[in-house]
């Protein structure tokens, strides 16, 4: 956590390997912050990102005692997505799903390239987000009618359905929330394979069905989302390198903003993402990258993603562009701007 008022101080790995000299690959060789005494991170255990509190670690290399950080309480602590999740005593994963409230997402702050939230703006939505009490009393979904969940609400009533017990199908989703089975069966999948992709990043070794059964979800339950988690993890490995061309497509002014492209997985087994070029001097409305096939155009900012990933025939303002699956993003802007690519 972040204590109030301290944000300016917040200091990544990368901030001490410089502060010291060397190179980050260096820092984390020596690991330095792992000699006794050295402040202790300020950010939540198992976060993938350490922030230092600055003051800390400035007294720390001068030999000084090192200030405790002030005590208590603050509404304008900063937390990050764990810490929010305890304190509104839901899984980390449930809370990437509230984020998303319009009201949060515009408290989000950011932190040493970390998310965070004040905990005042957290609280206020935990008195105010659709609850437990919500998902309690529905009383199922009748027959011939529509979803009587609004489907923005869905994801998170869900989540907590599956914090509360691993083993809960569609149709018990389908019971609390009135919703249609389909319905339920898409959110928890989703969900499954969300937290099967986090805990296989926090171990490696194990495989989707060791995830999933680690986390207590029956195997006849989790077919999809297993697959769905290793697509997951694909697309997470490749985002770097899609942020990277999407750097590169809005330095050469075609993106208003460097947007994070959109990724989606149709069928649950494909990593496809899609760039909106919403500058009218762009050379196509978008483009969009396929696992499979690397990098084409496409001739439409509103659906740029054919329905299920349908592979377009070049031509009609479709081309696919050359330089393999992953070209670097210099070699896409190229490849974009030569006619003929």
């Amino acid at each position: 956590m972040i204590r109030a008022g301290r944000q300016h101080l917040v200091r990544t790995l990368a901030d001490l390997a410089a502060q010291q000299g060397v190179g980050i690959d260096r820092y984390a060789h020596l690991k330095p912050y792992a000699a006794e005494g050295f402040p202790a991170p300020i950010s939540s255990q198992g976060s993938r990102t350490r922030l230092y509190d600055g003051e800390q670690v400035d007294a720390y290399l001068l030999g000084k005692p090192v200030p405790p950080l002030p005590d208590g309480e603050d509404d304008d602590d900063l937390l990050d997505r764990r810490e929010c999740a305890a304190l509104l005593g839901v899984a980390p994963n449930s809370w990437d799903i509230y984020k998303k409230d319009p009201a949060l997402a515009e408290a989000r702050t950011e932190a040493g390239g970390v998310d965070h939230w004040p905990r005042r703006a957290v609280k206020t939505f935990q008195a105010s987000r659709p609850g437990r009490g919500a998902a309690a009393i529905r009383g199922g979904r009748p027959e011939r009618t529509g979803d009587q969940v609004p489907r923005d609400q869905v994801p998170a009533l869900t989540a907590e359905l599956l914090d509360a017990d691993p083993a809960t199908s569609a149709a018990t989703v389908t019971d609390r929330l009135g919703v249609h089975r389909d319905t339920a069966q898409d959110a928890l999948t989703r969900l499954r394979a969300e937290r099967i992709a986090d805990r296989i990043e926090a171990d490696p070794s194990l495989t989707p069905a060791e995830a999933a059964a680690q986390l207590g979800y029956p195997a006849g339950q989790v077919r999809r989302a297993t697959t769905r988690a290793g697509t997951i993890l694909r697309a997470r490995h490749a985002a770097p390198y899609l942020a990277g061309v999407a750097a590169a497509v809005h330095r050469a002014g075609w993106t208003a903003q460097e947007a994070v492209p959109d990724v989606q997985f149709p069928g649950d087994d494909r990593v496809v993402a899609a760039l909106v070029l919403d500058n009218d001097r762009a050379p196509a409305p978008a483009v969009v990258w396929d696992e499979r096939y690397g990098w084409r155009t496409a001739t439409s900012r509103r659906h740029p993603i054919t329905k299920g990933a349908v592979l377009p025939s070049e031509g009609g303002g479709v081309r696919y562009l050359t330089g393999g699956i992953t070209p670097p993003p210099g070699d896409v802007v190229a490849a974009l701007t030569t006619a003929d690519a």
